[in-house]
């Protein structure tokens, strides 16, 4: 997936199809989804000798369904799977230098005679499948199709030839190719002009991180300077969760302690009569909401308790003063 400009981005389907190869269906498949959301062109350059049919019709039916505004270019090769793919129903455009080959379904099997026909009839239904998509895409039947290209032959098409066939609305020009080139020099050829690896660091050098390199191996440092502090990042992030973890405790200590004493000046007001118990959930309110002036509230109020519920909550080591008269009187008889 290459990003391009004025909303326009790329997808390369360039090399062999499957789910072990180049081109993996559900790579493109999640590259498609990704970027439908941010662009509104999508380019798909199709470079390929074929390869798996089932990753190929996967690939197929994500270009087909997708919403997106795409636009298929055979660049140098789509023989084959590829040749399906290119057949989805978007807009498909050849390079006249490039070539589209399509050809019976290829498999094979290990078993008994069973195994054998049931492999023969899975080729057969498959072919049932690709004959629909290219019916679909050229106008011509079913029956003409397989008669036609499923005959055990490969049928090769320059782009003169596939657009009189209707397997492709248009041609577009490009740097010359040989003409007595041969498929694999052809595809050989694009791969190497389309290379990934390039384009990207082409795309790179228009990001504002890349402005002022000057060259490859400047783009190439900046890349390893960048990865350098990517690196960084997880310790940064593990540190920062301890921060607000450690400011977090810290908080929650502070608002134990206020609550403590919030919960103590209430319960020396219910003690002395300032306030009564059912008050105490107001006064605590709002000790919590404005502390200083619940404080200064709590302060003005005046306690209601008698001289005699003090004498009668001395601690257990003192005695009353009545106590202590009654003491002396006592004595005082015994003498």
């Amino acid at each position: 997936m290459i990003a391009g400009k004025d909303g326009t981005a790329c997808i390369l389907l360039y090399g062999n199809i499957g789910n072990y190869d180049d081109i993996r269906s559900g790579d493109i498949v999640r590259e498609l989804l990704e970027i439908e959301a941010s662009y509104d062109k999508i380019d798909v350059r199709i470079n390929s000798m074929g390869g798996e049919v089932y990753a190929g019709i996967a690939i197929f039916n994500a270009l087909r369904n997708s919403k997106a505004d795409i636009t298929l270019y055979i660049d140098g090769i789509a023989a084959s799977i590829a040749s399906v793919i290119a057949a989805c129903g978007k807009p498909v455009y050849m390079s006249r230098f490039a070539r589209l080959m399509v050809h019976s379904v290829s498999g094979g099997c290990w078993g008994n005679k069973e195994e054998m026909r049931r492999c023969i009839d899975e080729i057969e239904s498959l072919e049932e499948t690709l004959a629909e998509i290219y019916s679909t895409r050229s106008g011509r039947t079913k029956e003409d199709i397989k008669q036609t290209f499923f005959d055990g032959e490969e049928h090769w098409f320059t782009a003169d030839e596939a657009l009189q066939t209707k397997l492709i609305d248009g041609i577009y020009d490009t740097d010359p190719v040989p003409e007595d080139s041969t498929p694999q020099q052809v595809y050989e050829i694009y791969q190497n002009r389309l290379n990934p690896d390039k384009m990207l660091i082409d795309e790179l050098k228009k990001r504002p991180s890349f402005a002022n390199c000057a060259g490859d191996e400047e783009v190439l440092t900046q890349v390893g300077h960048l990865e350098t502090e990517a690196a960084r990042v997880a310790g940064l992030v593990t540190e920062n969760t301890n921060l607000k973890n450690e400011l977090q405790a810290y908080k929650d200590k502070k608002e134990a302690d206020a609550e403590a004493a919030r919960i103590a000046l209430v319960d020396a007001a219910v003690k002395d009569g300032r306030i009564k118990e059912p008050q105490r959930e107001v006064y605590l309110n709002l000790l919590k909401a404005d502390p200083k002036n619940g404080e200064e509230a709590l302060k003005a109020l005046k306690p209601t308790r008698q001289i005699m519920d003090d004498l009668h909550n001395l601690p257990a080591d003192q005695q009353s003063p009545w106590e202590k008269r009654m003491e002396e009187i006592k004595n005082n008889l015994k003498q």
